[in-house]
């Protein structure tokens, strides 16, 4: 059972005894002769339910937290880096069901994303956009070809990472460009590429890869996240935790 259906469960429940205490059993224990002790159960129910339900709204509406738990995502996210993620984004959905009520706007490529992983919704992937509806994708010798032509990179250097990221210290520091979207790859030359012939991504999915080429499972791998899966736009970071606090990835926004 996910975090989300038991907030969703906690809230209901709470509310439920709030207005069942309000409509029915205040007015009792008003009428009565002797003066009757406020439930346990009412008391605690009053008072978490405004908070529960902050809490879902700000979840399913607003912001969500998430915890970078890999270095699939290496240089632009680190192991231990504390997220945020815009869950309007792409449009306003239920909690649970994830219907959505309100269209608001569709992910573009370069997009930084937190989705349900299509093999196991319970698990929270985050990956980049690089295909939308309709394109065609190849991975040929490290580099993407959309639609027939290739990604631009640029050769930065080679990467320092600090703390875990130590572990890549080496591999290629390369400048992407998606179109109109630019940001930090890295190629790890030790690794074989893993090459992909074309393919086309479906109307309602997306194509999601790694910033960490060489060491990402995506969607060379298992195929393509649809819409639903979504969960939104990751665009800051408001802490990092590895082996001690990294002041300097504190308020560092996601590009």
């Amino acid at each position: 059972m996910s975090f989300e259906l038991i907030l969703v469960i906690i809230t209901a429940i709470t509310g439920v005894v709030v207005y069942v205490d309000r409509t029915v059993w205040r007015p009792k224990r008003e009428r009565s002769v002797t003066t009757e002790k406020e439930p346990l159960l009412v008391e605690y129910s009053r008072s978490l339910f405004p908070v529960f339900l902050i809490v879902l709204v700000l979840r399913s509406f607003v912001i969500e937290p998430f915890r970078i738990p890999s270095g699939s995502m290496y240089p632009t996210l680190e192991i231990g880096d504390f997220i945020v993620v815009n869950k309007f984004a792409y449009g306003i959905k239920l909690p649970v069901t994830q219907t959505k009520i309100l269209p608001i706007g569709e992910p573009k490529r370069g997009d930084v994303v937190v989705f349900k992983y299509p093999k196991d919704p319970d698990v929270d992937y985050i990956k980049r956009v690089v295909g939308l509806p309709g394109d065609e994708i190849t991975y040929i010798g490290r580099t993407v070809f959309i639609n027939g032509k290739p990604a631009k990179q640029t050769f930065l250097g080679e990467y320092q990472g600090e703390g875990s990221g130590k572990v890549m210290n080496g591999a290629s520091l390369m400048q992407e460009n998606l179109g109109d979207a630019s940001h930090l790859i890295l190629s790890d030359k030790e690794k074989t590429s893993q090459d992909m012939n074309t393919v086309v991504v479906p109307e309602g999915y997306y194509f999601m890869m790694g910033d960490n080429r060489d060491h990402s499972n995506d969607s060379r791998f298992w195929g393509f996240v649809p819409e639903k899966n979504l969960k939104g736009k990751a665009f800051g970071i408001w802490m990092n935790w590895d082996d001690g606090i990294q002041f300097d990835r504190i308020g560092k926004g996601i590009e």
